[in-house]
């Protein structure tokens, strides 16, 4: 397996990267919408957060990835022992899985199908999963998501909506837990996302290919020494990534018992009701991303501070086009954030 880039080694982008850290904190989110320029790290930085990640445990032998724990959302095969009581589930450690979801793939490549092998040779009807049962607990990413095929995006929908995989084909009725963080990836110049899928992700984000000098001299320096030298430039940046893993694992453990104030609550609705998104979905979203980073911070409380920081992610793809005003969704966001907030911003 590929050694990942270490993810406090990206240079630049503070953007994606919080908005990746802030949906490793709370999933119920709903995943990143990462926009922009090719080779700005992607992809790059969504393997480099997983690798992150402390190790998960999964219950052995399972197609799914179960929690052991959580016996709610078991799948059929786990539920059955746990519910005669045989003890706990024998459980072990694996990385959390990143999972490409290719633009060419079949429907039964990703919601799985017969096991054709087992079917001829044993006679019998059998399920063989599919890339949504390998990403459980992890991350689905989608390169160029722009171009994914409708049925596709449709099938995403549904799974994403219900957290669960259903099939039901060549006599088969199976269904599975399937959650995880939804991140894709794109070039605008290439197409618009469909607004139903575009809805679903929690935060979207842009990123550019550096303009400062010293920033892309920086950014091939570093890609040139993992190159020559993977394993010495992931112990280089060892320290750091254990730094933000810890952070990160901190931010976990206290989400729930950060407060979001009825002041902040306010806030976030006023500021969707002066932008004029569809829905009440950007006002939980954007709840939910401030309380995430306020875990991150170390914080005990929602604050305006935290408001602003990721009001733009939280946002900028749910507004209505403006016949009347030609800016650009980020630009309309930071106007209304300062009209609301105060241009210096409050803490």
């Amino acid at each position: 397996m590929p050694t990942p880039f270490p993810f406090s080694a990206i240079v630049g982008q503070d953007e994606m990267k919080l908005a990746l850290l802030i949906a490793a904190v709370d999933a119920s989110i709903g995943g990143v919408l990462v926009f922009g320029d090719r080779g700005t790290g992607k992809s790059t930085a969504v393997r480099a957060l997983a690798a992150l990640l402390p190790p998960m445990k999964v219950v052995v032998g399972c197609p799914y990835n179960c929690e052991p724990q959580a016996a709610a959302g078991l799948c059929e095969a786990c539920r059955k022992p746990a519910g005669k009581g045989n003890g706990a589930l024998k459980s072990r450690a694996v990385p959390v899985p990143v999972v490409d979801l290719p633009l060419g793939a079949t429907e039964d490549r990703v919601v799985g199908a017969l096991d054709l092998e087992r079917a001829l040779t044993q006679g019998v009807k059998a399920f063989e999963p599919g890339l949504l049962a390998r990403a459980h607990r992890g991350f689905l990413y989608i390169d160029e998501v722009n171009l994914l095929e409708d049925h596709l995006v449709d099938l995403l929908l549904d799974v994403a909506a219900s957290a669960e995989n259903v099939v039901e084909r060549e006599g088969i009725s199976v269904r599975h837990p399937a959650r995880f963080v939804l991140v894709g990836s794109g070039n605008p110049e290439e197409g618009e996302l469909r607004p139903q899928l575009l809805d679903r992700f929690g935060l979207s984000v842009e990123v550019k290919t550096p303009a400062e000098l010293p920033a892309r001299i920086e950014v091939v320096r570093r890609r040139d020494a993992f190159e020559r030298d993977p394993a010495a430039f992931v112990e280089h940046w060892r320290r750091e990534d254990e730094r933000v893993r810890r952070r990160l694992v901190a931010a976990r453990k206290r989400l729930a018992d950060v407060v979001v104030p009825d002041a902040a609550l306010e806030r976030a609705a006023q500021l969707c009701i002066r932008l004029g998104t569809d829905g009440l979905r950007g006002e939980l979203t954007l709840m939910r991303a401030a309380r995430a980073l306020a875990a991150l911070e170390g914080d005990s409380e929602v604050t305006d501070a935290h408001l602003r920081r990721v009001a733009p992610s939280a946002l900028r793809h749910r507004l209505r086009r403006n016949v009347l005003d030609d800016a650009g969704s980020t630009t309309r966001v930071e106007r209304a954030l300062a009209e609301l907030f105060g241009a210096a911003g409050e803490k």
